[in-house]
């Protein structure tokens, strides 16, 4: 076969081109930091990365997820941790109260401080976190009092998915709180103080007493559903680094290969050059110069 003139600059052009694409193509991946930057550079490592990105994507929304669930938890408990305290001064003050070196206007001064400890206790089954009730269930616009100051609050569960196929009810059973009549009985406490009642102040203590265990049986549940939180938000914590370490593997550039490559490339096509400029010979052109 005949070599002609022609051959040699068409061939030389398109090893230039390539050369260029290539040198192209590498400066794309330092610059960017990816491996690919269209599908069609790889289907492959498109494909697996769209997978790594979506693992990556839905391990981030359940760190959301159990974030929104320990904000939920620990207003939770910060709040029936100040219900306990408040019921405990309530118990001290119906021991003293009943007393019998206690007076009339004695107990009636405890009787005060009695009503606002009960009203410290409606506002804490009123806690309002970021406009939602945490005490009133899915109702979480409402709070668990109605318009008669009576306590009905929503018992249903408020479940939030912290991982895959796992779920955790954020909020608590209120009625497993505040209810079993607990207001009713402060009320109770209150009505014997303004009464002078000794023996009913006497009753109140155990009433109280009740009150207080559940409050604290409630916080221990919740206790058991915190240290399970903890260890989700620790598992997926490894699984983000190692799904983000497989992604990035799938996706991120060598530097220091694709430098070396470069620099490579960046040789061969000054070689070509160098070569084709002494390969292709003269035109009539160039004689008539």
């Amino acid at each position: 076969m005949r070599v002609t003139q022609s051959m040699l600059s068409n061939n030389m052009l398109r090893n230039l081109s390539n050369s260029n694409a290539n040198m192209s193509t590498y400066m794309d991946q330092l610059t960017t930091g990816k491996k690919i930057n269209r599908p069609s550079d790889d289907p492959v490592v498109a494909m697996k990365g769209i997978n790594y990105r979506s693992q990556v994507s839905e391990i981030k929304q359940f760190k959301r997820n159990t974030s929104e669930v320990h904000n939920w938890m620990d207003n939770t408990d910060a709040a029936l941790n100040t219900a306990t305290q408040a019921l405990q001064k309530l118990r001290e003050l119906a021991v003293q109260a009943s007393n019998d070196t206690y007076d009339e206007q004695e107990r009636e001064n405890i009787m005060k401080e009695a009503e606002q400890l009960k009203q410290h206790l409606i506002d804490i089954a009123n806690t309002n976190v970021n406009g939602k009730h945490i005490f009133n269930g899915t109702n979480t616009n409402a709070s668990p009092f109605n318009e008669n100051d009576e306590f009905i609050p929503n018992t249903d569960k408020v479940t939030i998915e912290v991982a895959s196929g796992m779920k955790l009810d954020a909020n608590i059973n209120p009625e497993a709180a505040f209810g079993n009549d607990l207001f009713d009985n402060l009320q109770g406490f209150i009505t014997a103080l303004d009464d002078n009642d000794q023996s009913g102040i006497q009753e109140s203590i155990e009433n109280i007493d009740e009150g207080i265990n559940q409050i604290i049986n409630t916080r221990a549940d919740l206790g058991a559903r915190m240290n399970r939180l903890d260890l989700i938000e620790n598992r997926l914590a490894e699984q983000e680094i190692v799904a983000t370490k497989t992604m990035s593997d799938n996706e991120d550039v060598d530097y220091a290969e694709t430098i070396t490559k470069l620099i490579t490339q960046e040789s061969l096509h000054r070689a070509a050059l160098s070569a084709g400029s002494r390969i292709i010979q003269p035109s009539l052109v160039d004689f008539l110069r």
